[in-house]
């Protein structure tokens, strides 16, 4: 298995937000940290662009031992590609973007036990289609042939921007399943714990301070019980909530309507 985090400084909204503190360190490298805390990742791994303001990025994981791979700042789905190529990756390759800094292990590991348990029997599995779990703990995994397929085929913009819309648009074509949250429960419209503005980073570095000194591994459920506490933590980024990059391509997807983003 290889885990791709993929990260660039390069931001409208929130210029090098993945740099941004979080207890004393880049907000990278806290996400790296916890993602790294799932057991079954494999290698786990950065993978920017070659942009020149990205040299900071290279040189944060390098200072980090954080494993790196440079590639396409506008093709995400070349750039996965090239970097399981390049790290010799045959088996499961997994996205997960940089603005999910509160990403829980246990969703990662429960998405990724679903796709070895149930090995061969399906080309994409992650738990977006239909999104279940707060917005922010965004795990896909596919296998290296059926990321080879969409690398070589897929045409459109949004397809070679977004890395997977590819698998989900053509669901006759891959075998595809999703796992949703066991509570039964569906947050991803209400609860945002990804970071695109200002006050999402207010929320995270919020939610940083008040668990991360007793309990560096906090995950999910902490979260949660924390906001019931706490709802003025809630409040901070909740105009955000449901917002998401489905809004700006609606009529181009197949699969996503409107039911599932939110325009500001």
């Amino acid at each position: 298995m290889l885990t791709l985090i993929q990260a660039r400084r390069g931001s409208s909204r929130l210029p090098d937000k993945v740099r941004l503190a979080l207890c004393g360190q880049p907000l990278l490298v806290r996400q790296v940290e916890r993602v790294r805390r799932a057991r079954l990742v494999g290698q786990v791994a950065v993978i920017t662009t070659q942009e020149r303001s990205d040299d900071a990025l290279a040189d944060l994981c390098e200072q980090h031992q954080i494993p790196c791979f440079r590639g396409s700042s506008q093709d995400l789905l070349d750039r996965h590609y090239q970097a399981a190529r390049h790290f010799g990756e045959t088996g499961g390759v997994v996205k997960i973007p940089s603005d999910c800094p509160l990403i829980d292990p246990a969703v990662i590991d429960r998405v990724l036990g679903f796709y070895l348990e149930t090995e061969g029997q399906f080309d994409f599995v992650s738990n977006l289609h239909p999104a279940t779990y707060p917005d922010g703990n965004d795990v896909e995994v596919m296998s290296l042939a059926a990321l080879e397929t969409a690398w070589r085929e897929a045409q459109r913009p949004l397809e070679r921007e977004h890395t997977t819309p590819f698998f989900w648009e053509n669901s006759g074509r891959f075998r595809l399943a999703n796992v949703a949250w066991q509570t039964g429960l569906d947050y991803s419209m209400s609860h945002r714990f990804t970071i695109d503005y200002p006050a999402d980073y207010e929320f995270i570095r919020a939610i940083y301070e008040a668990l991360f000194p007793a309990n560096p591994a906090f995950g999910l459920a902490d979260i949660l019980d924390l906001l019931t506490q706490r709802p003025d933590l809630y409040a901070l980024n909740a105009q955000y909530a449901g917002v998401n990059w489905y809004r700006n391509h609606l009529d181009e997807l197949k699969t996503v309507d409107k039911r599932q983003t939110k325009t500001l």
